[in-house]
């Protein structure tokens, strides 16, 4: 594990009962090239044994010259190939070299030529083809240079989470005769006999899961507090850096918050589930009232249906009960806010276990409970006024409607006025006349043209009567007036012609 299995760590593995150590892997090149590099990548103690040292190369002497120099202070050097990070396969490390077959063998032979001890492994740890027959030959090389053993991997280069592919190791086993260790998605011991079922393998490693549970190997499900406690001495007693001590730490206890929070009360009371559910109400009966294709008087006449009707007599009285039960779930949520967000409490938290952690779940609660109060107590008022709206937008539309009908009238009655007027000048102007009836052809004339204007006038004022049906009201009574005047006019007129026919006679 690249940074993670350093001397610390496998000291405390190897407490739990993990059988061999791996070292981080360590890149061959550097490490000797640099004193610096050997002396802060390679660390090791009496105890730590038995050990793999796992080396990056792609130069079959520098990893022969890597292996001679650990191989006084280890028991075997492992190169590593199946690495999928783009650093390494770019720089020729890695899972790139599962395409080197060749090269991975005159890697092995140099490491097996070159280490006096003939009991000092070389060994491979590699990842899979998408083509499984590339990697049995792979390994059937690597078997006919020498390797120990091979680690395999059971995912290709490009996979990630995906599922590891036992029946790859299954075949990879069958292929060769040396052992073959599994890799991949081993995080409870249980794991360990399944994987060694599915495909016969004669061990098993394990990365991720002992970062999570370095206890593992000894049949804890979860790493326990005397293990975090044990990584605490061993990381101090070795001279950890707080950086790889911090990381250690969060993967041991990952899981222990995880199961601590899943056991908090995160649901909500029946209460607050009610006052939820109400919120959800409240939003759709507001977009249901704001639908544009439903107009104002067909929500009036919905609204003086019967059931409506009897529900209107406590309609006040439920909606002032309502707004109080929120208004007071509402300032007892803003008095949890207030409590639990005081920084007296968050200060004496901390020196209590999980407490910090518990006060931060009730503010979240009360935060909650605070919006769906305040957002209630908000769309309720709202879904008020928009009804109440709806009602007076409805009488103003039937008021409209009333006023352009009554105007519609009185313009009717203006014309036909007005066609009796043009029948009498007719009249007048076909018969005898002397000055008096000249002079009344003339007023009538000037009346003709008057009542003209005047229609035209209403014309204009009725195409407004939609907006200003205040000021169409009274457009209407002058016509109402004027219409009048015309009758007492055309009386006039009717006398006057009456009286010049007798003096004719």
């Amino acid at each position: 594990m690249v940074r993670y299995s350093k001397l610390a760590f496998r000291s405390l593995v190897r407490k739990y009962n993990c059988d061999i150590c791996f070292t981080p892997m360590i890149v061959a090149d550097d490490f000797m090239r640099s004193v610096k590099a050997r002396d802060s990548e390679f660390t090791t103690n009496a105890s730590d044994r038995p050990l793999i040292v796992q080396f990056a190369a792609h130069d079959a002497q520098t990893l022969a010259d890597s292996a001679c120099v650990v191989a006084p202070f280890s028991d075997g050097v492992d190169l590593n190939c199946g690495c999928p990070q783009r650093w390494a396969t770019s720089a020729g490390y890695g899972a790139c070299l599962i395409n080197k077959p060749e090269l991975v063998k005159d890697m092995v032979t140099h490491v097996r030529n070159q280490v006096d001890n003939p009991n000092y492994t070389a060994s491979i740890k590699i990842r899979i083809h998408k083509d499984l027959r590339q990697t049995v030959d792979l390994c059937q090389k690597a078997e006919s240079a020498g390797v120990s053993w091979i680690t395999v991997h059971g995912r290709t280069a490009e996979e990630r989470h995906q599922t590891v592919h036992y029946d790859a190791i299954k075949l990879i086993k069958d292929s060769v005769s040396i052992p073959v260790i599994a890799n991949g998605d081993i995080k409870y011991l249980r794991d360990v006999e399944s994987i060694h079922q599915l495909t016969g393998v004669d061990g098993v490693m394990a990365a991720r899961g002992l970062l999570a549970n370095p206890a593992m190997f000894s049949g804890y499900e979860d790493a326990p507090l005397e293990c975090i406690w044990d990584w605490v001495d061993m990381a101090i007693e070795q001279g950890t850096s707080f950086t790889c001590f911090h990381q250690h730490l969060i993967y041991m206890l990952e899981r222990l918050f995880a199961g601590y929070l899943q056991k908090l009360p995160l649901k909500m009371t029946l209460q607050w589930t009610v006052v939820a559910l109400f919120l959800y109400v409240e939003m759709g009966i507001l977009v249901i009232l704001c639908l544009p294709f439903i107009s104002a008087r067909r929500w009036q006449s919905i609204f003086q249906l019967r059931i409506w009707s009897c529900m209107s007599r406590f309609w006040n009285k439920v909606f002032l009960t309502m707004i109080i039960i929120l208004i007071v779930l509402f300032l007892d949520a803003v008095r949890e806010v207030r409590k639990y967000s005081a920084k007296d409490l968050g200060s004496d938290a901390k020196l209590q276990p999980n407490m910090f952690d518990h006060l931060h779940m009730k503010l979240f609660r009360a935060q909650r409970n605070l919006y769906i109060s305040g957002f209630a107590v908000f769309l309720w008022l709202v879904m008020k006024r928009v009804v109440t709206l709806i009602n007076q937008l409805a009488s103003a539309s039937g008021s409209t409607a009333a006023l352009q009908l009554q105007a519609d009238n009185a313009n009717q009655a203006a014309k036909k006025c007005t066609e009796d007027n043009e029948l009498l000048k007719k009249t007048l102007m076909e018969g005898k006349g002397d000055k008096a009836t000249a002079e009344g052809m003339e007023l009538l004339r000037k009346e003709v043209e008057k009542m003209k204007e005047e229609l035209k006038t209403s014309e204009d004022a009725v195409k407004k009567s939609q907006s200003e049906a205040d000021v169409m009201k009274k457009q209407t009574d002058g016509l109402a007036r004027e219409y009048d005047r015309l009758l007492r006019e055309h009386q006039e007129l009717q006398n006057l012609q009456d009286g010049e026919t007798k003096k004719d006679d």
